[in-house]
């Protein structure tokens, strides 16, 4: 008797406006048409088709758990006038579409943490003084000012390096900022959590004195699994615990989806090329 086909999701890498690997992949997962898919967010930018990019996973309705990353966040800041695209930007499309608000609307209700089945994903990381529970009071803490009637507002706050290091008394904007760049930029911090934001390489790039964020010890979320993207130097990483899934496509290496099953051996990860899909500038 054959088995039934996993309902477990299928998490992709940022997709960075890179539409075509996009619907080749998803067009090769099993059960295509029906798996739960999880995002890791930076949906748009930078790849040459982020509105063709935007309204498919917002047409997948339900099926989609998208988390906020970066990417996202730029283009909902640049709508409301916060901040100005750049040159590398490929967001142009999104903002002159005549269902930009109705995008705009819907990017805007995504969360910046999803937790289901033991795992928890986020775009880019959690600091170590986090455990899941506090993770998600922070998650919940940034949804609703984005979601709320001054979210613009909210939004400038959440713009900029300060504070770096998480301590419970934090006051609610250092607190909210503290949050948004874990969540969305962190790569490396020290080991007791301070961020640092210049370095993007690899983990061999580390400046001295700190450590990719996921080996910070004492790590409080090391009891579940992270699922995270943003980070594409650091390429498709699969441990027990830990799945990490920018793979690059946007400079045109490879898109990833990994099956999310809880038996860390029952993973399956699916991968198409990116030719083609160059970033316009870094």
């Amino acid at each position: 008797m054959t088995a039934p086909p996993s309902t477990s999701p299928f998490a992709f890498g940022d997709l960075q406006g890179c539409h075509t690997p996009f619907r080749r992949l998803l067009s090769q997962l099993p059960s295509h048409d029906t798996v739960p898919l999880w995002f890791a967010g930076d949906l748009i930018n930078r790849g040459p088709d982020s509105l063709a990019t935007l309204r498919d996973v917002a047409a997948l309705g339900s099926r989609a758990q998208v988390v906020l990353g970066n990417h996202d966040l730029h283009l909902l800041a640049v709508s409301a006038g916060i901040r100005r695209l750049k040159g590398g930007d490929t967001l142009a499309d999104v903002l002159a579409a005549p269902d930009a608000a109705e995008l705009l609307e819907w990017l805007r209700h995504r969360p910046f943490a999803h937790f289901e089945n033991g795992m928890l994903m986020v775009h880019a990381g959690v600091l170590p003084q986090w455990d899941v529970t506090l993770a998600l009071e922070l998650a919940d803490e940034l949804q609703r000012a984005l979601r709320g009637p001054r979210w613009r507002e909210a939004l400038t706050d959440l713009y900029g390096n300060d504070p770096r290091h998480w301590t419970p008394d934090l006051k609610r904007a250092d607190r909210l900022r503290v949050a948004f760049n874990a969540f969305t930029r962190i790569r490396f911090c020290t080991p007791d959590g301070s961020m640092e934001f210049a370095s993007n390489g690899g983990p061999q790039s580390a400046p001295p004195g700190h450590v990719p964020w996921f080996e910070a010890p004492a790590r409080r979320t090391s009891d579940v699994t992270l699922v995270f993207g943003h980070w594409a130097a650091l390429g498709l990483m699969l441990r027990e615990r830990l799945i990490a899934l920018d793979s690059g496509c946007v400079w045109g290496q490879r898109l990833s989806a990994v099956r999310l099953d809880q038996n860390p051996s029952d993973r399956v990860v699916m991968q198409v090329e990116c030719d083609g899909c160059g970033a316009l500038a870094e």
